[in-house]
């Protein structure tokens, strides 16, 4: 799945949280903190804040390759269908009470065959308003710590090949480059390749 481009983390600042995550049994420790800005996991009521994120990626940018927007049962299906290791989590803006969620990321599964069972994939999209904060930082080291905690070996991305901001991002969070794939997508009657990064466990 794909990272936002558009979020490049500003310098990390003290002062923010991260909730622990019950299911996991430990709180998982960050490698930077974000003033007034909290994790927890998705709800189904935080659907619509979470589709309003991924649309604007999907109608404007090649940061995600899907090319239809989601309707808001989609998006409330897609919270019921995830739990556990792979349910969503959500970046909370204690300042902004009316629109609190900044930014959301997930884990899914990498590849349907059992030999991939302990490889997951990473994906962070963060509200274009809010960037620059390190939201899309404490995001994916969340996202790293929950899959270090659930026993999994490896962590992929996968993201469009000209977001240099998405991956500085995982660089920055432990990931290398692993290769290229050329021209296996198409948006906007463009050509997209895809930059595979990685970080093991």
């Amino acid at each position: 799945m794909w990272l936002h481009p558009g979020f490049e983390p500003a310098q990390e600042h003290s002062g923010g949280r991260i909730d622990p995550r019950p299911d996991l049994g430990s709180t998982p420790v960050p490698c930077g903190v974000v003033p007034q800005i909290s994790l927890r996991t998705a709800v189904v009521d935080d659907a619509e804040a979470i589709r309003s994120i991924y649309n604007h990626e999907v109608a404007t940018t090649t940061s995600t390759f899907e090319l239809v927007p989601k309707s808001l049962d989609d998006q409330r299906q897609w919270i019921r269908h995830r739990e556990g290791a792979f349910a969503a989590i959500v970046a909370i803006d204690e300042s902004q009470p009316d629109n609190p969620i900044a930014g959301f990321g997930s884990l899914s599964p990498y590849k349907e065959r059992p030999a991939y069972s302990t490889t997951v994939e990473d994906s962070v999209y963060v509200d274009r308003t809010m960037g620059g904060r390190g939201i899309g930082t404490l995001l994916l080291t969340h996202l790293v710590d929950i899959a270090r905690a659930s026993g999994f070996h490896a962590v992929m991305a996968r993201i469009e090949a000209s977001g240099t901001a998405s991956r500085a991002l995982h660089t920055k969070c432990g990931f290398q480059l692993v290769g290229i794939e050329r021209q296996v997508g198409r948006k906007f009657n463009r050509w997209l390749d895809v930059a595979v990064m990685q970080r093991l466990l």
